[in-house]
């Protein structure tokens, strides 16, 4: 199964917008987005012309000989051997699935879906789409790389962990004082769900979809576009909602309470200078 670990970053190449993830520690970048530099309109086949030739079976088979234990070689000499012919067609699928290849992964989704392969094999293909392109990726490749060096040696990534120390006391509330015995699992995240709106509406003023029916097109949630300040407020909320549920506090109580704490604290933090070196 192709699961990508971290969200969609994204760098910029000639004014493209350019999607970077990663799995198990690697970073992956897409093939889809550098196509459009080509071919806007059709970049899968830009994809599919590239990846036909011999030259670039051979590179991503040794890629994977290399670095893939599990790789097929039988089915990639076979390929090897087809490539050259007029007739002969390979898509990303189709060598992935084939050869259980780990180079290029399919990613679904109509934002930030696509084709996307590991950062050696992306150089690679930039090459082939120009030498000038293939240099700016490389560039802001590695600008990404050292912003995302600087926010963890800085503490930047405090901001999300933050959220996550009141995470289970939060939840294991919910499970004791929320939750029936033997309700089924849909039950169960539709409540924890709705607890998470409950401080969704304290702190941001609307529920998650009511976000995501208004900022179409965007990916993540209400929560990956906050700024240090809520995610500090929002830290305290969860830990403050665990505790009125303890007491048997009714939701919309809860809900009252906690939307004039995030008045309150808001108020309180904005300025507070002891914050600035987590901006």
């Amino acid at each position: 199964m192709n699961t990508f670990m971290n969200k969609n970053r994204k760098i910029v190449v000639t004014g493209i917008s350019i999607g970077v993830l990663s799995k198990n520690g690697d970073d992956y970048i897409s093939l889809t987005d550098i196509a459009k530099s080509k071919n806007p309109e059709f970049p899968a086949e830009v994809i599919k012309n590239w990846l036909r030739t011999r030259f670039t079976i051979e590179f991503v088979g040794l890629w994977e000989q290399i670095n893939n234990p599990h790789f097929k070689l039988v089915e990639f000499d076979q390929f090897k051997n087809e490539s050259g012919i007029n007739s002969f067609v390979l898509s990303p699928e189709k060598w992935i699935r084939t050869t259980n290849a780990i180079g290029l992964r399919s990613k679904s989704g109509r934002y930030g879906g696509g084709t996307f392969a590991h950062k050696d094999i992306a150089f690679e293909f930039a090459s082939w789409i120009s030498a000038e392109f293939k240099l700016y990726l490389i560039k802001e490749f590695q600008r990404l790389k050292n912003e995302e060096k600087h926010r963890l040696e800085t503490g930047w990534d405090v901001k999300r962990q933050l959220t996550k120390i009141n995470y289970r006391i939060h939840t294991d509330a919910i499970k004791t004082h929320l939750i029936p015995q033997e309700v089924t699992k849909n039950k169960k995240d539709l409540i924890y769900a709705n607890e998470a709106d409950v401080l969704n509406m304290a702190l941001f003023g609307q529920t998650a979809k009511e976000w995501r029916d208004t900022h179409k097109g965007k990916e993540g949630n209400i929560r990956d576009y906050t700024d240090v300040l809520q995610l500090v407020v929002l830290a305290n909320l969860e830990s403050l909602n665990a505790t009125f549920i303890d007491q048997g506090l009714p939701q919309s109580k809860r809900l009252m309470a906690l939307n004039q704490i995030a008045i309150t604290q808001m108020k309180a933090l904005v300025g507070n200078p002891s914050l600035k070196h987590l901006e």
